[in-house]
């Protein structure tokens, strides 16, 4: 037995592409009301079906599609919307950063073709996986990312095709359905962190809560949400040393 085998045994499940996306489907529910959110809105923002597909599938992001399609609404120049994407985007660098230990033995064509996929919400199924003690690796993490990227670009394509009957999707609730993600996302690894470590953690959130307020006052809020994060994320690395 090899020994990425045997570490596959250890954890209780296989470390495969079919793994990967069984492990996805909790999250599917997510995406699809997110999906079909952001598809909507893009259709309120006059974006044809063929536009949100593009949006979904080249960008493949929920806040940055949620904040072009509010841009394109307001008439924003194309530099203006291509920048704030860029900034809001950047976070998906700490979180290929924070999950690039397991993929290091990979070549880079590979880890491209994974760091590329990787979302929040994957970012967060990963994470809790490796908290847990188990192992992953290229095989479950395309399962994984494929799963959800498909997901969405379906899930957009459906929000766009019936968006245009409906003319305020805030009447709906739909622009909340994004934060909704990310505090299920929270709760669910809040739940797997250790008691003595969770003391810690809350104290971050507070610390971001804190440093996006005060920087907020001097700076764009997509700019104080990436030096906020960048600033606490280096705290909890120090104090959890």
């Amino acid at each position: 037995m090899s020994v990425s085998a045997s570490k596959s045994k250890q954890s209780g499940t296989p470390d495969t592409f079919l793994q990967g996306i069984k492990d996805c489907i909790p999250t599917l529910i997510g995406y699809m009301s997110i999906g079909v959110a952001a598809g909507v809105v893009g259709a309120a923002s006059n974006l044809n079906i063929l536009e949100i597909g593009l949006l979904a599938a080249l960008v493949y992001a929920g806040a940055a599609q949620f904040i072009i399609c509010a841009l394109i609404a307001a008439g924003s120049p194309f530099f203006v919307i291509v920048f704030t994407t860029f900034i809001v985007n950047l976070r998906h660098f700490l979180l290929s950063m924070t999950i690039a230990a397991p993929f290091k033995k990979y070549s880079l064509l590979k880890n491209i073709g994974i760091g590329t996929l990787v979302t929040d919400e994957t970012f967060g199924v990963a994470v809790n996986k490796i908290v847990r003690g188990e192992t992953i690796n290229d095989k479950w993490m395309n399962g994984l990312n494929v799963t959800a990227y498909l997901c969405w670009i379906i899930s957009c394509l459906i929000g766009g095709i019936f968006g245009k009957w409906i003319a305020d999707p805030e009447v709906f609730g739909l622009d909340f359905a994004l934060t909704a993600m990310f505090l299920a996302l929270l709760v669910l690894q809040l739940e797997t962190i250790k008691k003595n470590k969770l003391t810690l953690y809350l104290s971050l959130i507070l610390y971001v809560v804190i440093t996006m307020f005060i920087l907020c006052m001097f700076v764009p809020s997509y700019v104080a949400i990436i030096i906020s994060t960048v600033i606490v994320a280096t705290i909890g690395v120090l104090k959890d040393k």
